[in-house]
């Protein structure tokens, strides 16, 4: 029975260490420097688990926090900051800088150490000696700022940089063993810190993160500055209650400039009061809220961050002062001398109308194909100055294409869509069998509208007639067209193929569509468009076919299965005159 007793604790402690000490291979891995004396391992391998990630288990233990960022989402008990910050009820744009604290970049981070890195109390050194004398350690930076290494003493590398501790460590050991003993020194771990967020930041206390982290990181992951209260311009970093640095967020947004600094545990950010701010508006590159860094500055200070365009000639100021409110207009160069004060609004205009226009030519023609005319000037005056060919040019058909009749033309064309779509989607259905075809038309309309929208119109203005051009008005951005000599007729839309036909003076309309193929099954062949070559559209096959001319066969509407067949017909015509194509 003694025997059978014995026999089963040796069976019991049998499993439990083949449980606690799983048998290793005869192969490196750097896992297993995580859970063993790092004394039993070669300098190569501990510089091998060094680099794989894998640290001692004393140093994993040290400084472990979360640094994922939540997205917003709130713990149980946790308040939504916007009740704890309400609005002013001004509807301010964002303050200059307020993109800062808009990316995640503080779940980028780094384990904290880099060449610049400042030792501090607790951080891990890996020490290795070998040669006459062999030792190897993980040693911890003491509260002094020591490390002490056996028959060498205490070393102080406290504040000393990462890229000198490997000297300043093997120098010390140097003093010592002169010879035959060659030294590697490197640094494992970086000790967190904990640091306060203070002032207007959205959410305020006590933050774990690198002592080479920047003001920056810490500022995200407090959800960065109250945007209605908190300063971008005066952000001090207090030690011992006394201010070691201050940051001005501007200097950074303009020249990338922050301040060097280590932290230490119990540094406090503390976010100054929102300053003199400035509302900017109008013609500038950077259209937001400014904070002033004195209580008065002037108007070209704020230029220089607002970064006005070049077409701005005056400037709007709305504001108040000790005497009341007030509202000035003044040209730019006024503006850079004007004492400006919290509170103020900023507009920035341009008020300078430009005396001249550009006018385009295209066609036939010789010469240049721009022209920088006076805003009086009438399209006979500049055809005065456009060299042609006559024996090339088509002069007596000659129109112009204008961006606001094409807009006009465009706005008209929606307006109609919108229509067709309101009559088609809210058309009443007396039994089931009618609401499917009405749900089939609507469908079915939706697609014609999606692609009538995408047609721009051409903004044609018809300015010849038999020969005769009306001398108008140019307006900016004008293009003149002035057609070739042409022995062609294109004939287009609802036939088999489209194509050009030489043009015979005994054809007529349905010849030219014999040519073309024919008519297709969906043909509208009682009125075909006939666009002649100065742009005007005719809806009369009786008239006879001219040189040049365009012969547009539009599609035919299904009375059967449509009921808008009206609205889509007049659509249909809309686009041929004003873009000179037929859509289905």
């Amino acid at each position: 029975m003694k025997y059978l007793f014995t026999s089963s604790r040796f069976v019991i402690a049998s499993i439990f260490s083949v449980l606690c000490f799983p048998v290793h291979s005869a192969s490196f891995d750097p896992s297993e420097l995580a859970g063993t004396q790092t004394a039993n391992a070669t300098p190569a391998q501990i510089q091998q688990a060094s680099q794989a990630g894998v640290m001692p288990n004393e140093a994993l233990d040290m400084g472990t926090y979360p640094s994922e960022n939540r997205n917003n989402t709130l713990l149980p008990g946790e308040t939504d900051v916007r009740e704890l910050l309400p609005s002013s009820g001004e509807a301010f744009p964002p303050p200059y800088g307020a993109n800062l604290f808009a990316g995640g970049y503080e779940t980028e981070r780094s384990d904290g150490l880099n060449d610049n890195y400042l030792i501090a109390a607790g951080d891990k050194i890996n020490i290795w000696l070998w040669g006459a004398v062999n030792y190897s350690n993980v040693v911890t930076v003491d509260n002094q700022g020591n490390i002490f290494i056996p028959e060498i003493g205490p070393i102080q590398v406290k504040d000393v940089r990462a890229s000198e501790v490997n000297a300043l460590v093997t120098s010390k050991i140097k003093q010592i063993y002169t010879n035959n003993v060659s030294v590697y020194v490197n640094l494992l771990t970086a000790t967190p810190v904990s640091v306060y967020l203070s002032g207007p930041v959205i959410r305020p206390g006590q933050y774990a993160g690198m002592a080479s982290d920047s003001v920056l990181y810490f500022l995200k992951r407090a959800g960065g500055i109250d945007s209605e209260r908190g300063s971008y311009r005066e952000i001090k970093i207090m030690r011992g209650g006394e201010a070691i640095a201050e940051v001005d967020l501007y200097d950074f947004i303009q020249t990338g400039s922050l301040p060097k600094l280590s932290f230490q545990d119990g540094d406090v950010i503390l976010v100054s009061p929102q300053k003199a701010a400035i509302t900017v508006a109008g013609g500038v590159r950077n259209p937001f809220r400014f904070e002033l860094e004195n209580m008065v500055s002037s108007g070209k200070e704020l230029s220089q961050y607002s970064r006005p365009l070049a077409k701005v000639s005056h400037v709007g100021v709305i504001g108040n002062r000790p005497e009341g409110p007030f509202s000035l207009y003044m040209s730019y160069q006024e503006f850079q001398e004007f004492e400006l004060e919290d509170g103020d609004k900023i507009i920035f205009n341009d008020d300078l109308h430009a005396q001249v226009m550009d006018v385009q030519v295209s066609g036939s023609y010789l010469g240049p194909s721009y022209f920088a005319v006076k805003k009086s000037t009438r399209l006979h005056d500049l055809l005065n100055y456009i060299p042609i060919d006559p024996t090339l040019t088509n002069e007596g058909s000659i129109y112009i294409l204008r961006k606001s009749v094409a807009e006009k033309q465009k706005e008209m064309i929606d307006d109609s869509l919108n229509r067709l779509e309101r009559s088609v989607f809210t058309a009443p259905a007396s039994s089931d069998g009618e609401a499917a075809i009405r749900a089939k038309e609507a469908e079915m309309v939706l697609l014609f509208t999606e692609r009538a929208r995408k047609i721009e119109p051409l903004g044609k203005v018809i300015v010849s007639d038999d020969g005769n051009i009306a001398n108008i008005l140019l307006e900016q951005g004008d293009q003149i067209v002035i057609p070739y000599k042409t022995d062609l007729i294109q004939v287009g839309g609802e036939v088999l193929m489209p194509q050009a036909v030489v043009f015979n003076p005994d054809a007529s309309i349905d010849d030219y569509v014999a040519w073309a193929g024919g008519f297709t099954d969906r043909a509208e062949d009682q009125r075909i468009a006939i666009v002649r070559a100065n742009g005007l559209v005719e809806f009369d096959s009786k008239n006879p076919i001219e040189k040049g001319d365009q012969i547009l066969v539009l599609p035919k509407v299904d009375t059967k299965t449509m009921q808008a067949v009206k609205d889509i017909t007049q659509i249909i015509y809309q686009i041929a005159v004003a873009a000179n194509v037929a859509i289905n």
